[in-house]
């Protein structure tokens, strides 16, 4: 079976008028600027906000998170793939799939598969189609109605990490041939799914991307739902 018949098992969840985003990018790629900026946008439409974070949203996958990225020793790739699906799991089953019953509702990842499929896959070196099958069970064949993929150099990614001064995770110490993979992959996932995961270009001004990503979220939410009452 090819990687294409593969990634056409996964679908998005289908509850009407409720919607599944997630943000994607390398360290220092705008994620979390826009994330806010997204839900700011879509509460003030009077929409149900969730925002949660790959690995953690539930005491279960924020356990596998200190273990993860507060890790001093290598962990085996294989082990890193299965706890980042393991805490996926968990966080659609425990909260996600609950959540988006409720109507007018807006989900919105910090990170996903996709992630796995560049960390793991590419840069961890597993390959695209040993995520794919690890994800081949149910609810982790879902994926979202958009993922957007905030795309930057290595070199912009590096220089914002120094300008933050915070202390590097067990990811972020990786050296560049790591982050290069990164990139790959993302390039990679983006042409295997290219009707869900959307590059937007993140070097640009804040508000540029802004503009950018809003006009993709007001055509699948704002344009599809019953918009709900202020």
């Amino acid at each position: 079976m090819t990687l294409q018949e593969i990634a056409k098992k996964f679908r998005p969840p289908a509850f009407p008028g409720s919607y599944f985003l997630s943000f994607e990018g390398i360290e220092g790629a705008g994620k979390s600027t826009q994330i806010i900026k997204v839900r700011d946008y879509l509460e003030e439409k009077g929409f149900r906000v969730l925002v949660l974070r790959e690995p953690g949203g539930t005491s279960f996958g924020e356990k596998l998170r200190q273990a993860i990225l507060n890790s001093q020793s290598p962990i085996h790739p294989v082990a890193e793939l299965h706890l980042f699906a393991s805490s996926r799991a968990q966080l659609l089953h425990e909260v996600t799939l609950k959540e988006l019953g409720v109507p007018n509702t807006v989900i919105i990842y910090d990170r996903y598969i996709d992630s796995t499929l560049a960390y793991q896959g590419s840069a961890r070196k597993l390959g695209f189609e040993a995520v794919l099958q690890s994800h081949s069970s149910f609810p982790l064949t879902l994926v979202p109605h958009i993922t957007f993929y905030l795309k930057i150099p290595t070199d912009l990614s590096h220089d914002r990490q120094k300008m933050r001064n915070a202390p590097k995770d067990y990811f972020e110490k990786q050296g560049n041939d790591f982050y290069t993979a990164l990139v790959e992959g993302y390039e990679k996932a983006s042409e295997l799914f290219p009707e869900r995961i959307i590059q937007v270009n993140g070097h640009q001004e804040v508000e540029h991307v802004f503009q950018e990503i809003k006009e993709h979220v007001d055509s699948l939410i704002l344009e599809n739902s019953q918009r709900p009452e202020n």
